[in-house]
This record gives structure tokens, sequence and C-alpha cells, in this order.
């Protein structure tokens, strides 16, 4: 067909140029058989951003008496009952009038500048562990307990599409867009991090990032508990430094009393369990600690993958479907349960 035409006559050419551009982003999918159409639903699940006036919220109310009930199953593990935050996972609320101290503490009352940012916050990305499984209601609920908790609304408030949007912050009027020259600077691309020493290797669900920086490199810890093991083991050493006494080797469990199936489920626990596992997150049970696990390992292997394959919610905790790594397969997450429950007997 195209040998049939003159390229070298300018017009021709250009009016198939026209012709093809204009026309490539209907045919496309259909001709070469590439993508589809988004549908009206597709569409809905992506378009989930929130402004500050409201735009965008869904229909639906929330109440602080339910959003206390799920805030304490979903997220006081991390935040506290109150929003104090445990361990070093975000503190929720309180610390008005911080903000000039040399060390703020940065809360959604004392410095979020919008309500809709934790609407929106919540729904794209909590609880941790399971990203985007909380429904429209949930987050209302959830929501309007933690602008509760920062004595932002009284107990019977009622948060709705219209009234969220209507909330005026403490710290509000203290956001402003920066007039000076000099806030646009130029990347230096001078004095970089070593590409090579960082390396993701892992997420939940894709959306959440773990174990970012590869073991030894000179780095933050990619975590709360890898940083705050970190400290707690430099805090040992310093203090030895002083004592002169010894400091204890903790607990390691030799390769060599792992079966092939546990052996094979290291990786796989590294990279998508240990974020919870390592330290007890959401009521999971820690690893290596024989006392959590012994009541689970007497249920049977069968009923723990049961659990890990299909999800959970116990009194102590909640666990997702394979720990919110659907990408995983049924016999990664069976090693990764067999290195857990072997390592912790």
């Amino acid at each position: 067909m195209f040998k049939s035409l003159d390229i070298k006559t300018p017009l021709i050419a250009l009016t198939l140029g026209v012709t093809l551009s204009l026309s490539g982003g209907f045919t496309y999918a259909g001709q070469f058989d590439i993508g589809e159409t988004a549908t009206a639903e597709q569409i809905e699940g992506w378009d989930i951003d929130i402004r500050p006036d409201g735009k965008g919220l869904p229909e639906g109310r929330g109440t602080v008496e339910a959003g206390e009930v799920l805030y304490e199953e979903r997220c006081a593990t991390c935040h506290g009952l109150f929003g104090e935050g445990e361990g070093r996972w975000p503190v929720l609320a309180g610390g008005q009038g911080t903000l000039k101290d040399e060390r703020p503490t940065k809360t959604v009352g004392s410095y979020w500048p919008y309500a809709s940012t934790l609407y929106d916050y919540i729904r794209r990305a909590m609880p941790f562990t399971a990203p985007r499984s909380l429904s429209d209601q949930q987050v209302y609920d959830v929501t309007a307990y933690v602008l509760y908790l920062n004595e932002i609304v009284e107990d019977e408030f009622v948060l709705t599409k219209d009234s969220l949007a209507s909330i005026e912050m403490p710290n509000q009027d203290n956001f402003f867009v920066d007039p000076r020259p000099d806030v646009q600077n130029k990347r230096c691309m001078e004095n970089c991090a070593d590409p090579k020493k960082l390396m993701i290797t892992g997420t939940l669900k894709g959306i959440t990032p773990v174990g970012h920086f590869v073991q030894g490199a000179d780095a933050p810890a990619a975590s709360h508990d890898a940083q705050m093991e970190k400290e707690q083991e430099e805090e040992k050493q310093r203090k030895a430094s002083i004592t002169g006494e010894a400091i204890a080797e903790q607990h390691t469990v030799e390769a060599a009393s792992l079966s092939e199936l546990a052996l094979a489920g290291k990786t796989t626990y590294e990279g998508a369990c240990k974020v919870c596992h390592g330290s007890g997150l959401t009521g999971s049970p820690k690893f290596g600690d024989s006392d959590a696990w012994s009541a689970r390992i007497k249920k049977g292997m069968p009923v723990l993958l049961d659990h890990a394959i299909n999800g959970f919610s116990g009194d102590t905790g909640v666990m997702p479907p394979k720990g919110g790594r659907v990408d995983l397969s049924d016999k990664q997450v069976e090693q990764a349960v067999a290195y857990m429950v072997e390592s912790s007997q």
C-alpha cells in the first residue's frame, strides 16, 4: 500500500502523517490488538485524588464512635491508642505549639493544613500492611476519629462529604506560596549516592517500599523497626564501652537445623514478611519468639498456611492475605511460613 504512494511529494507525505497522528490514538488498540479503551469503572478506580475544597470525595458519612472501634482494630498497633505513636511509627495527635521548637511534633492536628489530605492518605495507603483495603465508609469513620483525637471535632460529630470540606485545620493559615526566587533549584547531580548501594528489595502490594538499602551500605535503615534495632545496638555498644561489660550475642538459628523448605523461604521472609514479623507489627508473632509462636504452631502447618495465604483476623491482630503481597505464589508463602516456624521453635 505504502509503496504505491509517491512519498517524495511533500503534500501527500504531510497529509499521510497528519492522518496517522490524528487517528492513531483511536485505531491502534483495535488494529494492532494493543491495550483497550478504559471503562468508566476503571477510570473511577484510578481517579481518587481529593482537593482541599472536597472535590473528589465519595458519598458517605462517618462517626467518631464507629471510627474508634475500627482505629483500635487496624491502626492502634502502629499509631497508639490515642495517636501517640508506637515505637518509631508516626504520631497522629498532639504537638500543638511545638512547630517553633528545635524538634517539632508534626501531627494531623499541629501541622496538616487540610482535612481532605487525611481522608486521601488513609484511603490510599492505610493500613500499612494492606493499603486500599478499607471501604470509603471505613475511611470516613477513621478520619472522623483521628480528627477527634486532635480535638478538631466533637465526639458526636458526623463526617460527610460536605462537612469534611468545611473543616478548618489549626495550622491552615501558616502555609503559603514561597515568593523567594531561589525556590526553583537546579539539580546539582554532584556528590550523589552510589546507585550500586541502593536497591529496592520489596514492597507491600507494590505501594509501600520496604528494605531499600543493601545491607552494609552507608545509609539509614529502611524501616522503622530496622532503624530502631540499629539504634538499640549502637546504644548497647556505647554502654559497653563505658562499663566494660560484654554484649550478649543475639540468638541465631543455625542454617543446618532448618529444612530445605525453610531455607528456601528466607528470601521471601526478608523481602515480604520481615516488616511485620520482624517487629511484631499489627500483633503478628515476632520472628524467633518461641512463646508467641508456640500456640500457633500447635494448630499445625495446614492451619498456619491457610491463615497466611487467605488471611486471618484474630484477637491479637490482622493478617491480610499473603501479608498484602498478592504477587507471591502459594509455594513462596509456604516456604516463608516454614522458615519462620522452624526459626521460632
